[in-house]
């Protein structure tokens, strides 16, 4: 297990589109209060992890913008990613949102920012693309991207738009390998990001497939997985408020699937979505 100065664990990045580096591993904060999303972000950056994903519809940025704080990591070293929600999509109230975002955290800039669902039959993702172009521009954002969205989507910001989406995050798991998103993702240099890349507590983790590799290499199936993860190229960014279990996520660096095992988890794929459809999810 690689391990950088002061010995916690050193995750490797990856190049975006317009050339910004992002951790290939980092650390979600989903379902979290904004209390316990203060303390596992302190636990997480403790361990190595230079890589937070919160939203706006968390509820937790604060928590998150005090641990960053509070870690004594140098702003510059950790890559913050945030998200609009559906009812702050429209250039306007786009622009309004990522301000919003940057007070709670406590930020003068984001690493990353995403449009959190296209929301299609709404229609208004485009204009809220073009304003997240602006903040790109005028340096509030480093790297702009969304997250759920579908080929269809994606198409249409390609067309219409200036900025290519460094990263689409989307739900992505052995049940759900989305092997088709990940093809388009690829052919127009998108970064493909996994939510849920456990699967969400749907019992992928007891799979016998993934407890036997996982028995072969001495780890976990839960390590096994996010393994798979960064072997087949995905961003990844596994949440626990647990301690014990923030540590065993970021130390995957010490081994390698081999190709037997990596075809062994390609053949679990069921097309399971567990989380919400993008195509007709509309909550506001």
């Amino acid at each position: 297990m690689e391990r950088a100065e002061g010995g916690h664990v050193s995750v490797p990045d990856v190049d975006l589109i317009d050339g910004t580096a992002m951790p290939q591993l980092g650390f979600g904060v989903f379902q979290a209060s904004d209390e316990e999303a203060e303390r596992a972000v302190r636990t997480a950056l403790e361990q190595g992890y230079r890589s937070v994903d919160t939203a706006s519809a968390y509820g937790n940025e604060e928590g998150v913008g005090r641990a960053l704080r509070a870690s004594g990591v140098p702003r510059e070293e950790v890559f913050v990613t945030t998200k609009l929600w559906n009812d702050e999509q429209g250039y306007d109230n786009a622009l309004r949102a990522c301000d919003a975002s940057l007070s709670r955290l406590g930020l003068d800039y984001l690493d990353l920012y995403l449009i959190h669902w296209p929301m299609p039959s709404r229609g208004a993702y485009l204009d809220t693309w073009r304003a997240l172009e602006d903040l790109k521009r005028d340096g509030r954002v480093r790297a702009i991207g969304v997250s759920n969205f579908t080929v269809e989507t994606l198409s249409r910001i390609i067309e219409e738009a200036d900025v290519v989406p460094a990263v689409n995050q989307i739900e992505l798991h052995p049940y759900f390998q989305q092997d088709g998103l990940r093809a388009f993702h690829r052919d127009h240099g998108i970064r493909t990001e996994a939510w849920a890349p456990l699967g969400q507590g749907h019992g992928l983790l007891d799979d016998p497939a993934l407890d036997r590799i996982g028995r072969s290499h001495g780890r976990t199936p839960a390590q096994v997985v996010l393994r798979w993860h960064l072997q087949i190229g995905n961003v990844v960014i596994p949440k626990s408020v647990t301690p014990s279990r923030i540590a065993e996520n970021i130390d995957v660096f010490g081994f390698e699937l081999s190709p037997d095992d990596m075809k062994a988890i390609g053949e679990l794929d069921q097309g399971t979505r567990f989380g919400p459809d993008p195509a007709v999810f509309e909550t506001a």
